[in-house]
C-alpha cells in the first residue's frame, strides 16, 4: 500500500505572507491534492526575537484568501499537534538528550567572542567558508562539568561525520551531493534551549509523517544538516524539491527590499486583486503546463500539476502580465462583483461618500461599469475614473493638438446648445445630440467625436462618449464646455 502523501508549508511568523511564501505554499498544496494527500500548516515560531505581530495570521489569512486550504494547522487542529514549534519544546528536548548521551552531539561553551575571533582567523587565512573550530569537540566529561558548575551557559552543536557523501534524488534538481568535510560542527540546540531550524523541522517532519518536501532554493545548502539528524534517529528523509528562485524584470533575485514589484500578498487583496487571479498567476511562478494556454481554475490546476514540470530556471516575476492576468478574471465578474470589487477604492479615496444614497449607489455602478473591460485591478478605477471627479481641466499636449483644430470652436457652440436644450440627459439623448451636431456643422469622424471628449471629460481617449457625458452630469458638460469657449 503506497503511503499517503503528506506535505507542509511551515512559515515563520517573522513576517507577512510574500510571493515566495505563497509560491512555496501552493506547489506544496496542488502536490498534495494532485495526489489525494494532506496539505499542512505548521508555524516555525522559534526565532522568537524576530516574531512580528500579526505574522502568524497574515501567513493563515492570506493563504485560505488564495484558496489555498491545510488539512491540518495550528487553527483547526489534526491528528498531529501541537503545529507550533514553541509548543513541541519538549519534543526537541528529549531527543537532544539522546543525541548527547549517545556522543553524536556535543555541549560547547564559546562565547560569541571566540566564535567571532574563529571566523575571522580563518578567514584571514584564505577560508572562504568559516567553519566552527571545534574548539569544544574533544572536551572531556570533567571540563563538561566544571563548566556547566561555574554556569557558563552553552549550546549543543552536532557532531558533523567524517568523510561521508550526503547523496539525493532532488524533484526538481535531480542528483545533489554534499560532503560533510564542508560542513562544520554546527548548533542544534541554542543556549536558550530553543532549536535550531535544521533540528527542529527534521524532528517536525517525522513525527508529522512528511513525505514531500518543496521548498526554495536557499533551503537547499541545509539539507545535509537535516540529513544528519534523519540519520542520527535512522529515520527514512522525505523526498525533497528545490522551486529555483524568482527574480525581478531585470533577472535579480526577488529580495524583499526591492521596491519595484509588490512583495506581500496582503497588498494585492488590498488593491483588488482576485485570488482566482493570483493562485493562476503564482502557480505559473515556476512551473509550466502543457500546451500555450495560461488561465486555468483551482480544480484544474490540481488536475494537471506534474512536478517534472517544475522549472529548472529562476523564474520571472512579470508585473504586466499579472495585470493582464487579472484583467481577464475581471472581466468575467459579473457587474455586481465589479462593483463590490471597484466601489470601496473609490470611497476610500474620498471622491464618493462611504454612506450612498440609492441614487449614488446606481450613479456608481454605471461609472464602473464603463471601465469593467478595461480595469486590472479594483484600486485602478480611481485613476481611471478621475475625469468625473475633477473640477479643473487641464489639457495636455495631445488634446491642446486637437483643440486648435479650425472647426472645433463652431462643434463645440452647437453641442453646447444641443446638451441645454436636452430634457432627458442621458446616453442615447446625448448620442442624438452629437448627430444633430454633425447635420448642423458637416463635422464628423474626429474632428466631432475629439473635440467633444476632449472638451467634456479632458482626455483624447476614454470610454465610450455618450455614456460618459451622461454620467459626468448636465450642469458640469455645459460648464466644461463653457469654460472652453471662455
Amino acid at each position: 500500500m503506497t503511503k499517503e502523501v503528506r506535505v507542509r508549508y511551515a512559515p515563520s511568523p517573522t513576517g507577512f505572507l510574500h510571493i515566495g511564501g505563497a509560491r512555496t505554499a501552493l506547489f506544496n498544496y496542488l502536490y498534495a491534492k494532485h495526489h489525494n494527500g494532506k496539505f499542512i500548516v505548521r508555524i516555525e515560531d522559534t526565532d522568537i526575537e524576530r516574531n512580528v505581530e500579526g505574522g502568524e495570521a497574515s501567513q493563515l489569512d492570506n493563504l485560505r484568501w488564495l484558496g489555498i486550504i491545510p488539512d491540518e494547522s495550528i487553527d483547526i487542529g489534526g491528528p498531529y499537534a501541537p503545529y507550533r514549534q514553541m509548543e513541541r519544546l519538549d519534543i526537541y528536548k528529549k531527543h537532544a538528550e539522546e543525541l548527547l548521551e549517545r556522543g553524536i552531539a556535543y555541549k560547547c561553551f564559546c562565547t560569541s567572542e571566540e566564535l567571532e575571533a574563529s571566523r575571522e582567523a580563518q578567514k584571514a587565512n584564505g577560508v572562504a567558508a568559516p567553519t566552527y573550530d571545534g574548539k569544544c569537540r574533544h572536551l572531556t566529561a570533567d571540563e563538561v562539568a566544571a563548566k556547566e558548575a561555574a554556569g557558563i551557559p552553552y549550546t549543543i552543536r552536532m557532531r558533523v561525520p567524517a568523510d561521508v557523501t550526503y547523496k539525493f534524488t532532488d524533484l526538481v534538481r535531480g542528483e545533489v551531493t554534499f560532503e560533510s568535510k564542508d560542513i562544520g560542527d554546527w548548533v542544534v540546540v541554542k543556549a536558550n534551549g530553543i532549536p535550531t531550524y535544521n533540528y527542529a523541522v527534521v524532528l517536525d517532519d517525522h513525527f508529522m509523517d512528511i513525505t514531500h518536501v518543496f521548498r526554495g532554493e536557499e533551503h537547499l545548502s541545509n539539507t545535509p544538516k537535516q540529513m544528519m539528524i534523519f540519520d542520527a534517529f535512522g529515520w527514512a528523509y522525505p523526498a525533497y524539491g528545490h522551486m529555483t528562485l524568482i527574480v525581478n524584470e531585470e533577472r535579480k533575485k526577488l529580495s524583499k527590499r526591492d521596491e519595484t514589484i509588490i512583495q506581500f500578498v496582503a497588498q494585492y487583496k488590498d488593491l483588488g486583486y482576485l485570488p482566482e487571479a493570483m493562485f493562476n498567476f503564482f502557480a505559473l511562478l515556476g512551473w509550466s503546463p502543457e500546451g500555450e494556454e495560461e488561465i486555468f481554475s483551482h480544480d484544474e490546476f490540481v488536475t494537471m500539476f506534474d512536478e517534472k514540470r517544475l522549472s529548472k530556471s529562476p523564474s520571472m516575476f512579470d508585473k504586466t502580465k499579472l495585470t493582464w492576468m487579472n484583467n481577464q478574471y475581471i472581466k468575467k465578474l459579473s457587474r455586481e462583483d465589479v462593483v463590490a470589487l471597484a466601489l470601496p477604492h473609490l470611497q476610500k479615496a474620498g471622491v464618493l461618500p462611504m454612506e450612498l444614497t440609492a441614487e449614488q449607489q446606481a450613479w456608481a455602478a454605471e461609472l464602473i461599469g464603463l471601465y469593467h473591460e478595461q480595469m486590472s485591478y479594483g484600486a485602478e478605477i480611481v485613476e481611471l475614473s478621475s475625469l468625473f471627479f475633477t473640477e479643473e481641466i487641464a489639457y495636455n499636449d495631445e488634446a491642446k493638438e486637437v483643440l486648435a483644430g479650425e472647426t472645433v470652436p463652431a462643434v463645440m457652440a452647437a453641442f453646447k446648445a444641443q446638451l441645454e436644450a436636452l430634457d432627458a440627459f442621458d446616453a442615447e439623448s446625448i448620442k442624438a445630440a452629437i448627430k444633430a451636431v454633425q447635420k448642423e456643422t458637416g463635422a464628423k469622424g474626429k474632428n466631432l467625436f475629439m473635440p467633444i471628449r476632449v472638451v467634456t471629460t479632458g482626455q483624447t481617449h476614454g470610454p465610450e462618449l455618450p455614456n460618459a457625458i451622461a454620467l459626468i452630469g448636465k450642469e458640469k458638460a455645459i460648464a466644461r464646455v463653457e469654460k472652453f469657449a471662455n
